[in-house]
C-alpha cells in the first residue's frame, strides 16, 4: 500500500479539527430561525441548496431519484439528525436545523424545484398539514366529498326555512344616504281624448306633406344659456340581482330630406386599356415614380415603421432611474467554512471562458509581527486559490496550493488552464489545471446555453464527479535567491504579439502565445519573466545529473518542469529617485498593451477536449530563449504607468540605457513623476474604452490621466470621508467606475452625472472592501464581485442603468476628456504668462529702486549742507528759550520766526 502524502495527512487533521470546532458551535446555531417563503404566501415552504454529496447521502439525486414527474421524496427525520451529528454546520440541512428538530412527524417531505420557483434547487415542507395538502391535493378531496354527497343524496330530507322577525342594525340610514334622488322637478304631460271615442277604431290614411303646411312641425335642438349641468361624484350602492331596464332612443333629425344614392364601379373597356398601355405619358409617369416607390418599399423592409419615436427620444433621460433601479442587488455570496484560520480575499478573477466560475486568492489576516510570530503554524496551513461555482456556494470546485499566501494572480490569455500567481515571499508560482478541466467544465444536462439570456439562476455548473474539494499542486515556482525579496503586488501577462529581451527592446513573438510576464514588488523592482527554457552554455556530466534527479509526483504535470526552483527574471528595473540612494516602491503598474483578448478558437477554449492532450498544447513544445533572427518592432511604446506606496504616479520606460561612466545598461529615469495621492496606490487601470486613459486610486482620492498629457491629471477628486481601498472601471459604460472604501461602502462614480462627487454610495459589508471585479454574463445581465477583509465574496447584480450606456455616452465622455485636456493646456499657458508677468514686475521694481538711489555728488553735498543749517537754527532756538542765547542770536531767531 502506498503511504499517504503529508499534505493529505495534514488535510485530514484539519478536517478533524474543523469538525471539533463545528460541534462546539451547534448550540448557537439552534437559535437561528429558518427562512421560509412567507413573503410569497407559502410560510410552510423552506428553500434549500442540496449539493451532489448530500443528494447521494439521502438518495435524492436529480434526474435519477427525483425527476420532473416524481419530484418529491420522503426523508426520515432521524436520518437528517444523524447527518447533523456527522457533518454539523457543513450539512446542507443546517439552515433548517431548528425546524427539523421541532418537526412533529417522522418523515419530512423534500421537493425538487426544477424551475427555481423559490430560488434554490430543493425545498422542504415544514408542517404536517402542508405535507398532506401536497400529497393529497384539494381536488382529490373535493371529488371524494362529491362522491359521499352522491351516496348520501337519497338520505337527505328537506327542511323548509323558518321565518324570523327582522332586526334592524342601522343599514336603512346608509341605504338612504347612498340612494339616488332626483334633484329637478319632473315635467308631466297629459294627453286627453273624448270619452265617446274611447275604444273606437283608428283609420290611417296617406297625406302629401308638401301640400299641407302644418303637417310637419320641426323642433330643432338649441343650447339653453340659462341652464348649466354640473357633474358630481356620487357613491352608488348596488345589489347582486339581475336588473331589467327598458330604453328607447330616437335619431336626431335636423331637417327632413328624402334622398337615395346608387353607384357602380367604373371600369375601362378593352379598347381604353390597350390605348393606355401604349400611352407615352403613362410610361413616363411610371418611370418617374418607380424609383421613389422602390425606395419606399426598401425602407419598409429595413426599418420598423411602427417604432415609438418618443421612447427613443427619452432614452437618455431614462438612464437615471429611481433608487431601486440604480442600486446593486445581492445575488450570491461565498465563504470558506473549512479553513480554521481567519483569512481575507486578496485577488479576484472571473474565469475567461467558463461562465459562472469565479476564482479568488486568500491570505491570513496577520500583521508583519504576527506573521513572524506564527511562522511555524502558517507552514502547516496550505495557501490556496479557490474555484467557486454558483451551483455550490459552500464547497470549492478546485483548490490550488502554493508555497505561501498569494496576493495577485492572472490567467494566461493564450490558455486559460495556465495560471500565474505572486506570493508574499517574492516567488512566482505556475499551475497547469488542464488535467482537471473536466471537473469545472461539466455542465448539468438540461441547463444548456439557452438559459444564458434569462434572469433565472443560470449557473448550473455542478459536475457529477464533484465528491470532495480537490487540491492541485503547483507545477513550477521561481528561485528564491534570484527573484523578488518582498511581496509581489501585481502581475500581468505580456501580449502574444511581442516579446522583449534583457535590454527591454521589443521584438515580434515567434511562438504566437503568451510566454512572458511582468511583476512588481515592494522591494522597489519590476521584473520581466520568460517561461520558455533558457539556453544552457555548459552541459553537466551525466553522473552529476543522475545524482540530482528528483522524482516528480504523479499529480504534478511536467509542463514547466524546466522552471521549477531555477526560474530567474529576464530583466530587472529599479525605480531610482535620482540624487538619493533610495528607490520608489511600486505597488501597481499598467502597460500600454494591457488589453489582452482571450482567444476563442476551439483549440484554445477550456471546453474543448483537444487542448487536454500534450500533443496539441503549445506550452509542451516551447522553444528555448530569444534568438537573433527576430524582427524588432521600432514604433512600439515601451512607457507605462506605475503607482507607488508613497502615493506617487510615475510614467517611465522599461528600456535600458547605457551608463556613460560605467558602460553598463541601467534603468532610465522616470519621464514624469506626480505626487497626487495621499496614500499607497492600489489601482492603476486603463479604461476598456480608451487605451490612453488611466484610472489611479490611492489614499483618500482618485485621479484620471491621459497618456500624452504630461502636465497633470485630467480629474483629481477632493479628499473622501473614508480611505479608498480598491476600484475598477465599468465594462460597459465609459463614464462609470466603482470604488470600495474601508468602511464597507462602495462609491459609484458617473462622469456624465457628477464629476466632483460620487453619483451614489451603497453599503455592502461592515468591514473593508479588498477587491472589486465586474463581469458581463450576457447583454441583459451583469455582475460585480466584491471581496471584504473577513473573507466573504459578495456577488451583486448590476442594475440596468449602470450596465447599459446611453445613446451617445462614448462620444460624450470622450468630449469631456478632450475638454479637460484643453483646460490643462490653458492653465499651463496662463502659468507661463503669470511667471513672465511676475518677472517683469520684479524687474520694474528693481529699476525704481535704482532710480531713487542714483544721485550726483553735488546733490548729496547740497542736501548735507541744508541739514546742517537746519540743525544750527534749531540749536539757537533751544538756547534762547532757556535764556542762554545772545541778542544777536535772538534777532536771528526772530528773523527765523
Amino acid at each position: 500500500m502506498a503511504e499517504k502524502s503529508p499534505a493529505k495527512a495534514a488535510g485530514g487533521q484539519k478536517k478533524a479539527r474543523g469538525k471539533k470546532r463545528q460541534k462546539q458551535v451547534i448550540p448557537v446555531a439552534e437559535e437561528e430561525e429558518p427562512v421560509n417563503m412567507e413573503s410569497m404566501g407559502h410560510p410552510e415552504i423552506y428553500p434549500l441548496v442540496l449539493t451532489t454529496k448530500t443528494q447521494e447521502i439521502f438518495n435524492c439525486r436529480i434526474d435519477e431519484d427525483v425527476t420532473e414527474e416524481q419530484c418529491y421524496k420522503l426523508i426520515k427525520k432521524e436520518d437528517i439528525l444523524e447527518d447533523f451529528r456527522n457533518r454539523a454546520a457543513v450539512s446542507d440541512f443546517y439552515p433548517v436545523k431548528k425546524l427539523v428538530r421541532e418537526y412533529p412527524g417522522d418523515e419530512i417531505l423534500l421537493v425538487y424545484d426544477k424551475d427555481f420557483k423559490y430560488g434554490l434547487n430543493f425545498y422542504i415542507i415544514g408542517t404536517e398539514e402542508g405535507k398532506e395538502n401536497y400529497l393529497n391535493p384539494p381536488e382529490a378531496q373535493e371529488e371524494q366529498e362529491e362522491a359521499k354527497e352522491a351516496v348520501s343524496e337519497d338520505m337527505y330530507t328537506y327542511k323548509p326555512p323558518v321565518s324570523k322577525p327582522w332586526v334592524s342594525l342601522g343599514s336603512e340610514k346608509e341605504i338612504e344616504e347612498e340612494s339616488v334622488k332626483q334633484s329637478t322637478k319632473q315635467v308631466t304631460y297629459m294627453i286627453s281624448r273624448k270619452r265617446s271615442k274611447f275604444g273606437a277604431p283608428i283609420l290611417f290614411s296617406d297625406r302629401n306633406a308638401s301640400s299641407v303646411r302644418d303637417s310637419y312641425i320641426e323642433c330643432t335642438s338649441y343650447p339653453d344659456k340659462n341652464f348649466t349641468l354640473t357633474q358630481l361624484e356620487q357613491d352608488v350602492g348596488t345589489q347582486v340581482i339581475p336588473e331589467i331596464k327598458g330604453v328607447s332612443t330616437q335619431t336626431k333629425w335636423a331637417f327632413p330630406k328624402n334622398a337615395s344614392t346608387q353607384y357602380y364601379p367604373r371600369e375601362f373597356s378593352e379598347k381604353e386599356k390597350g390605348k393606355l398601355a401604349q400611352s407615352k405619358e403613362l410610361a413616363d409617369f411610371l418611370n418617374s415614380v418607380s424609383t421613389s416607390v422602390e425606395i419606399a418599399l426598401q425602407q419598409n423592409e429595413i426599418m420598423n415603421t411602427f417604432v415609438d419615436d418618443w421612447k427613443g427620444l427619452a432614452e437618455e433621460e431614462g438612464t437615471f432611474g429611481d433608487k431601486s433601479d440604480t442600486h446593486l442587488k445581492e445575488y450570491q455570496s461565498f465563504t470558506d467554512l473549512h479553513s480554521p484560520m481567519e483569512k481575507m480575499i486578496t485577488c479576484i478573477a472571473w474565469h475567461p471562458t467558463i461562465y459562472g466560475l469565479i476564482i479568488v486568492s486568500v491570505a491570513v489576516r496577520l500583521s508583519y509581527e504576527e506573521r513572524v510570530h506564527f511562522s511555524g503554524k502558517l507552514l502547516l496551513q496550505p495557501s490556496l486559490i479557490l474555484f467557486w461555482s454558483f451551483a455550490d456556494p459552500i464547497h470549492p470546485q478546485l483548490m490550488l496550493e502554493s508555497p505561501d499566501d498569494i496576493f495577485c494572480f492572472a490567467f494566461c490569455p493564450s490558455d486559460p488552464n495556465i495560471i500565474a500567481g505572486g506570493c508574499i515571499n517574492g516567488q512566482i508560482v505556475l499551475w497547469d489545471i488542464t488535467a482537471h478541466a473536466d471537473r469545472i467544465e461539466n455542465i448539468k444536462a438540461g441547463g444548456g446555453r439557452s438559459k444564458k439570456a434569462t434572469l433565472k439562476p443560470m449557473f448550473l455548473l455542478e459536475p457529477e464527479s464533484n465528491k470532495e474539494a480537490m487540491y492541485i499542486r503547483h507545477c513550477a515556482v521561481s528561485s528564491i535567491e534570484s527573484g523578488h525579496k518582498k511581496v509581489i503586488t501585481d502581475i500581468h501577462w505580456l501580449s502574444d504579439t511581442f516579446e522583449i529581451n534583457r535590454m527591454g527592446s521589443v521584438f515580434e513573438n515567434r511562438n504566437g502565445i503568451c510566454c512572458q510576464l511582468v511583476t512588481c514588488s515592494a522591494d522597489c523592482t519590476i521584473c520581466f519573466w520568460d517561461i520558455r527554457p533558457q539556453k544552457t552554455a555548459i552541459t553537466q556530466p551525466t553522473e552529476k545529473k543522475k545524482e540530482e534527479t528528483i522524482e516528480i509526483p504523479f499529480d504534478v504535470p511536467p509542463t514547466f518542469l524546466h522552471l521549477d526552483l531555477s526560474w530567474k527574471p529576464l530583466s530587472k528595473i529599479r525605480l531610482s529617485k535620482g540624487e538619493t540612494s533610495l528607490d520608489h516602491c511600486p505597488t501597481k503598474l499598467s502597460l500600454n498593451e494591457e488589453h489582452v483578448i482571450f482567444k476563442t478558437q476551439d483549440k484554445m477554449l477550456g471546453q474543448d477536449k483537444a487542448v487536454k492532450s500534450t500533443e496539441t498544447n503549445p506550452y509542451h513544445d516551447l522553444e528555448a530563449g530569444m534568438s537573433n533572427i527576430l524582427k524588432p518592432i521600432d514604433d512600439f511604446c515601451t512607457k507605462f504607468f506605475v503607482g507607488t506606496e508613497e502615493g506617487e504616479v510615475i510614467y517611465t520606460d522599461w528600456k535600458m540605457e547605457r551608463d556613460p561612466e560605467t558602460g553598463r545598461f541601467v534603468s532610465k529615469k522616470p519621464v514624469n513623476l506626480y505626487t497626487v495621492h495621499d496614500g499607497a496606490i492600489h489601482t492603476v487601470q486603463r479604461s476598456p474604452f480608451y487605451k490612453d486613459i488611466v484610472l489611479t486610486i490611492g489614499g483618500w482620492n482618485v485621479a484620471i490621466w491621459k497618456e500624452d498629457v504630461m502636465t497633470g491629471p485630467l480629474l483629481q477628486t477632493c479628499c473622501a470621508p473614508k480611505r479608498y481601498t480598491s476600484g475598477h472601471w465599468s465594462l460597459t459604460r465609459p463614464g462609470v467606475f466603482y470604488i470600495g472604501r474601508e468602511d464597507g461602502y462602495i462609491d459609484i462614480w458617473d462622469l456624465l452625472e457628477k464629476t466632483h462627487e460620487p453619483a451614489q454610495s451603497q453599503n455592502i459589508c461592515i468591514t473593508m472592501i479588498t477587491y472589486i471585479k465586474p463581469w458581463t454574463y450576457s447583454p441583459k445581465q451583469q455582475f460585480i464581485a466584491i471581496a471584504d477583509y473577513y473573507g466573504t465574496l459578495h456577488i451583486l447584480e448590476i442594475p440596468w442603468t449602470l450596465s447599459h450606456p446611453s445613446l451617445n455616452e462614448l462620444s460624450s465622455v470622450h468630449y469631456y476628456f478632450e475638454r479637460e485636456v484643453k483646460h490643462l493646456e490653458y492653465v499651463q499657458q496662463r502659468r507661463i504668462i503669470r511667471d513672465q508677468e511676475k518677472k517683469e514686475m520684479e524687474r520694474e521694481l528693481e529699476r525704481k529702486k535704482a532710480k531713487v538711489y542714483i544721485k550726483t555728488k553735488e546733490q548729496m553735498e547740497a542736501e548735507l549742507r541744508m541739514e546742517y543749517e537746519n540743525y544750527l537754527e534749531l540749536e539757537k532756538s533751544v538756547l534762547y528759550s532757556l535764556g542762554l542765547g545772545k541778542v544777536s542770536e535772538k534777532t536771528s531767531y526772530m528773523d527765523v520766526l
